[in-house]
């Protein structure tokens, strides 16, 4: 999703929940992964792998020169012959500790293995975020989470974009004054005449 349809979005949900809610998830993503520096890891279920949310945070890393904000996808599954970015397997959750951040995509309850993980990475000192569906387990893990139930207005899909759009914007989401628009209008601007970042 481009930013002129992200725009589009944002105009249709103005005044709701929803976009209330992606930015201040967003700030809290942003908040967590740029002063600790750790890193950012993506995680999602086996039947459910967040690769199209790797790919914008990833341009969003690059548009906003907040490098940050690249993503590590870990994947349950690691096919040989995959570039490095689609070979990092469940094993590197183990390896998760202070000053990383790990954020799950979870439209379902994921397995009691991946469940497990998570506990030890946070135990371990990694902050944990959800994007999820309401799973009571998933919810009880995290620090923060955003849910998006099932026969919501909007579904996980669309919150993954409105979420990854709002975590690039400079200074946050959460801007405010003259500044803060020229500095939105201005990038909106380079976005929609620059080249885009190499894809995944």
């Amino acid at each position: 999703m481009d930013a002129v349809r992200v725009a589009l979005l944002r105009e249709v949900l103005a005044g709701t929940e929803w976009l209330r809610g992606t930015r201040r998830f967003a700030g809290v993503l942003r908040g967590s992964v740029v002063p600790n520096g750790g890193g950012l890891l993506l995680v999602g279920t086996e039947a459910y792998e967040p690769w199209h949310l790797a790919a914008h945070l990833t341009d969003e890393a690059a548009w906003s020169g907040v490098p940050e904000l690249t993503p590590t996808l870990v994947r349950h599954r690691v096919e040989p012959g995959r570039g490095p970015h689609l070979s990092v397997g469940l094993g590197r959750l183990t390896a998760a500790g202070r000053g990383e951040t790990l954020l799950v995509v979870a439209p379902e309850r994921p397995d009691d293995g991946l469940l497990e993980r998570v506990h030890d990475a946070r135990r371990a000192g990694a902050r944990v975020l959800a994007l999820d569906g309401g799973d009571a387990e998933v919810r009880g893990l995290v620090h923060e989470s955003l849910t998006v139930p099932p026969g919501a207005e909007v579904d996980l899909d669309t919150v993954q974009h409105l979420v990854s759009a709002a975590v690039g914007e400079n200074g946050g989401p959460v801007q405010r004054g003259r500044r803060g628009f020229r500095d939105r209008l201005s990038r909106l601007a380079d976005q929609l005449t620059a080249p885009p970042p190499a894809r995944w």
